[in-house]
């Protein structure tokens, strides 16, 4: 079973996952010990080597370690369950894994034993900046030092090798090694090695964006439908997040709709929306953007469903904001076409902690029951209005009173002599 590495993060579509501890205690009395028989797999979950989660483990029960690389055993002595382990987990992804600027993953610590110091960068957002050394941790990894860090001590392994060869007699032009292009040698330079940090201009980010989009091009439909669910939502969401940055998402809601489609992820595809375009300020993005919203909820239940879970989660992000406001947006939400009366109805009638915790489930809902409560009586009154009239002469309308601050219903004249239901137009929108 997987967690997300950032236990903090409820969302289930969360990109980066590890495995759930396995810990399995051996041995009796002064011997006992505790296995954590998937360290390796958790470990490379979190691009770090095994050793070190396993000694932050020591450092922090105050037990010895052991590691045993050849057959993967990782030990703490005495007895701790998986769960405590586990916990204990989240303190070193904080510390050691998580970039302290947009607290992503994708991060790589670069070790300077003669400076004493550990790097940290971010492949993410670019953040490069120096860890604290005052946790016992440090003082293992500067004298463990990952073996794919590619600052001072990777310099100074060559600078041996090339020794070693010096005296077996094999001179520098027998090989070409990139890494010997003279650099200073502190960990925050400007001009760091490739295979630690990549550039991080506007350009070069546009660049590799660029790269990116290209290479997702020339993968074929067929490749792409192979996929997990999870790794298919996460390119729809990189390709969403790419047309906001680039500035293009104002006119993709066509190009967006094609991509879901073509991802088999078009339900879920208001959720991802909810997530990138929307904030606080959602009343003025559901008109702003309530084109892209439609393409996907027009007529998909489904899709309005994970609609309302994108808004919960949206609800918990920016609770002092969004929370007295629920009854308001929904109605807004509403009056779009983006949720359709039943849709709205059926989730009303159940409490989930789907998205949010069930707590703020029912805060929400207990927000949401004027409107739900109008809603009901709005139909009540339509369905009776139905039973008495033509179809064809009236038509019931919602309309919402800001200044008595209340929502009620008026009777307006249909113009639709066909009586037939007038489909959206989402392109004249």
């Amino acid at each position: 079973m997987s967690v997300n590495v950032n236990r903090s993060v409820s969302d289930q579509f969360y990109r980066y996952k590890m495995p759930r501890l396995i810990a399995k205690v051996e041995g009796k009395g002064n011997g006992i010990k505790t296995v954590i028989v998937n360290m390796v797999d958790v470990a490379k979950a979190l691009n770090r080597p095994p050793t070190y989660p396993t000694k932050y483990f020591g450092c922090e029960l105050g037990a010895q370690t052991q590691f045993d690389a050849k057959n993967d055993r990782y030990i703490v002595n005495g007895s701790h369950e998986a769960n405590k382990l586990q916990d204990m987990l989240d303190g070193f992804i904080r510390k050691f894994v998580l970039c302290p600027e947009c607290e992503n993953p994708e991060t790589d610590l670069h070790v300077n034993p003669k400076k004493q110091t550990i790097g940290n960068s971010c492949k993410a957002c670019g953040y490069r900046g120096m860890l604290d050394t005052r946790h016992k941790l440090c003082t293992f990894i500067l004298k463990n030092p990952p073996e794919n860090d590619s600052g001072c001590v990777k310099k100074e392994k060559e600078k041996k090798n090339r020794k070693k060869d010096k005296e077996n007699g094999s001179t520098a032009g027998d090989t070409v090694n990139h890494g010997e292009i003279d650099a200073p040698e502190a960990v925050d330079r400007e001009d760091e090695d490739d295979d630690w940090a990549e550039e991080t201009t506007e350009e070069a980010q546009r660049r590799r964006m660029e790269e990116i989009s290209e290479h997702a091009k020339n993968l074929t439909l067929s490749e792409d439908l192979e996929k997990t669910l999870e790794e298919r939502v996460n390119m729809f969401y990189n390709f969403v997040k790419q047309k906001k940055e680039n500035g293009t998402i104002d006119t993709a809601d066509k190009e967006i709709l094609a991509e879901a489609e073509r991802l088999d992820v078009k339900a879920m595809g208001p959720l991802i929306l909810s997530e990138l375009l929307f904030d606080e300020n959602i009343r003025d993005q559901i008109k702003k953007y309530k084109r892209h919203f439609l393409r996907f909820c027009h007529n998909n239940k489904k899709a309005q469903k994970y609609l309302l879970g994108g808004f919960e989660c949206l609800v918990k992000l920016h609770q002092a904001q969004l929370l007295p406001r629920v009854p308001i947006v929904l109605k807004d939400l509403y009056d779009a076409d983006l949720l359709e009366e039943d849709v709205i109805l059926a989730w009303a009638e159940k409490v989930s902690k789907k998205y949010v915790s069930k707590e703020l489930a029912k805060e929400i809902h207990a927000k949401a029951a004027p409107f739900v409560k109008w809603l009901k009586e709005a139909e009540e009154e339509s369905e009776g209005s139905d039973e008495e009239e033509d179809d064809n002469d009236e038509n019931v309308e919602v309309v919402y009173s800001s200044s008595a601050r209340e929502l009620k219903v008026e009777t307006v004249k249909q113009e639709n002599p066909d009586n037939k239901e007038e489909d959206i137009d989402i392109d004249a929108i």
